[in-house]
């Protein structure tokens, strides 16, 4: 009898162990195989810019995925250089690669082809491969909000732009940003100043100051450093920014800035490449799925003019507005079909500055 017993508690015991190996802990350790990240940035995660901003995407998708490796290199020059950052990378075992920089395009796309393994996603690109897809969102957006906001509080009618390098990227953004500018105060001009740099503070800096030498009261940018907003701080003028809340560096200039949220899209793009149901695409976020958004507003910034703007940004959200009308005035004064805003070459009406650089 107690033999009996003894055999059919050593079965439940058993059949307990079975059940328990079967469904795991609650920590999930040990469920997936680690997934090895990189993220390759073009300037400092200092810089509190656009870097900082994919940093703290990454950061996001850490904080949010289990079994995750995360490696981060930054200030990696554009070009062919990069292309061996990219073999390092894959020979150290990560199988998912970010590049956040234009300049990154071809080499990472000759890496694409090399190790099909491998998934690579670039920002602000326009070529892919099966194991290459784009990624970027829709600034404009953000930038002609900006515009709004800038275009209310000049004086000067003058707005001055510290622009990086004259491809479609920072084209659109600037003809956004006039857009917008011109809707609230007609009388705007805005002048371009290239620097050929995405973060270099001094050349930044030199640049915002030739601008306020020229009569601008309000500085935007599109670049990485906080340097043209110190400028203005300096100057008495205004400022508005780009990539991230930057008040803090200038908060007498501040005003706002578009911003960007990269941490859900890189969640989901590292999930899907876990799970094996990732698929090359040119993904394209905007205010409405919340990539990209404005900052707050600056002290400076009249009630009625965040009430006029927060109205606008509801409407872009919605779809009941666009920032770009199906027909635009270039700079020289012609009508023009809007086109491919993603192959935009020339300025709208209002802009001063050569759009080739």
């Amino acid at each position: 009898m107690k033999a009996t017993r003894f055999k059919a508690l050593a079965i439940l015991v058993l059949a307990l162990s079975l059940v328990a190996a079967a469904c795991g802990d609650d920590s999930g350790e040990g469920d997936t195989e680690e997934l090895k990240v990189a993220f390759v940035h073009v300037g400092p995660t200092s810089d509190k810019g656009w870097s900082w901003a994919h940093d703290q995407g990454a950061k996001y998708l850490e904080a949010n995925m289990d079994n995750v490796n995360v490696t981060t290199l930054e200030s990696i020059p554009e070009g062919a250089d990069s292309l061996r950052v990219f073999e390092d990378l894959i020979a150290d075992g990560n199988t998912l690669i970010f590049g956040t920089s234009f300049g990154y395009m071809d080499p990472m796309l000759e890496a694409a082809a090399a190790h099909p393994e491998v998934t690579f996603l670039h920002a602000t690109g326009y070529k892919t491969a099966d194991n290459m897809g784009t990624y970027f969102g829709a600034a404009e957006e953000g930038r002609y909000l900006a515009g709004m906001v800038a275009g209310s509080v000049t004086e000067t009618n003058l707005i001055g732009y510290v622009a990086a390098f004259p491809i479609p990227e920072v084209l659109r953004g600037i003809n956004a940003f006039t857009l917008g500018a011109q809707e609230v105060n007609p009388d705007v001009t805005v002048q371009v100043v290239w620097t050929s740099t995405w973060f270099d503070p001094p050349v930044e800096g030199n640049a915002a100051q030739s601008l306020l030498d020229a009569g601008a009261d309000v500085i935007s940018m599109h670049q990485d450093s906080t340097a043209p907003g110190l400028a203005a701080e300096a100057a008495g003028a205004k400022w508005a920014g780009y990539n991230t809340d930057m008040e803090e560096f200038a908060p007498d200039a501040w005003l706002t800035a578009p911003v960007w949220n990269w941490g859900p899209f890189y969640l989901k793009t590292a999930e899907a490449v876990r799970a094996g149901t990732w698929t090359t695409e040119q993904y394209y976020g905007n205010m409405a799925d919340g990539m990209v958004d404005i900052a707050p507003y600056g002290s400076s910034v009249p009630d009625d003019v965040r009430k006029l703007v927060d109205e606008r940004k509801a409407q872009i959200i919605s779809g009941e507005f666009s920032v770009f009308p199906a027909t635009v005035t270039d700079q020289d004064g012609n009508q023009r079909d809007l086109g491919d805003i993603f192959a935009m070459d020339y300025f709208v009406q209002g802009v001063v500055g050569d759009p080739a650089g």
